[in-house]
């Protein structure tokens, strides 16, 4: 299998499927190269956060290659890797709340408590996806996978996030506000590919049968892994201005 997945394999015009993975391994490829050069460009208080955007893009980017020579060589969804990717990626983004609000208080707690949330979210999901993807369990396990899912829009929008990017004010707050709109409609994209994708459809309920849960899913990673990044990384040059103003 491993010679199959390094050779360059073609991509049929009508293969909307693995054109969306090309897409996306492009799209965060070109994202971790500007993150990453923009790190020596940035404030020395924001360039972690900076980093962890670039880092964020280069994992997936990763990713992306190896998944779609899996969906090419074999015709099926990377479950899997996808879910790999994601246990990598998406607490990393949860990191990012916790430093663009360190400077107002943020405690390691709150970080433990966004990244816990995230494992958990992604964990119960994938046991619905790939472990018991049937009728009358896989819209369980999306259900218990989006306790942890509105745990974190709870924390950010109301919670201890909200309450210290307000304290913080300025850039900060705003930022937060950003990230926080794309926690709760961005993040909201997955759901669609996770009940379009399994068997147990909206509780039970076979809906959006005919929708390709790969195209969804990478449409949702490359609005909002690079769209996370694209928001820090404006924090970081808006604070930039202001403190020179």
């Amino acid at each position: 299998m491993h010679s199959v997945l390094l050779t360059i394999l073609p991509i049929a015009t009508d293969n909307y499927v693995a054109f969306t993975f090309f897409v996306g391994t492009m799209a965060m490829m070109a994202a971790s190269v500007f993150f990453f050069f923009e790190v020596g460009n940035t404030d020395p208080k924001w360039r972690t956060s900076v980093l962890i955007s670039g880092l964020i893009t280069f994992i997936a980017a990763v990713h992306y290659y190896y998944m779609r020579d899996y969906n090419l060589a074999t015709g099926q969804s990377p479950v899997f890797f996808r879910y790999v990717d994601w246990l990598l990626t998406v607490p990393l983004m949860c990191v990012e709340f916790y430093l663009i609000t360190k400077k107002a208080g943020a405690k390691v707690a709150l970080l433990w408590k966004l990244i816990a949330a995230s494992v958990f979210m992604l964990v119960t999901g994938y046991i619905g996806e790939a472990i018991y993807p049937t009728e009358t369990q896989s819209w369980i396990w999306g259900f218990v996978s989006s306790i942890g899912y509105f745990y974190i829009v709870y924390l950010i929008w109301f919670g201890e996030v909200a309450q210290l990017a307000e304290k913080a004010g300025g850039a900060v707050r705003k930022a937060n506000r950003t990230l926080a709109w794309f926690v709760l409609v961005g993040w909201a994209i997955y759901p669609i590919g996770y009940i379009a994708g399994t068997a147990g459809g909206l509780f039970g309920m076979p809906v959006l049968s005919g929708l390709s849960l790969d195209v969804v899913y990478n449409i949702g990673d490359a609005v909002n892994k690079i769209g996370f990044g694209l928001v820090i990384y404006v924090l970081a040059q808006s604070d930039r201005v202001l403190a020179k103003a």
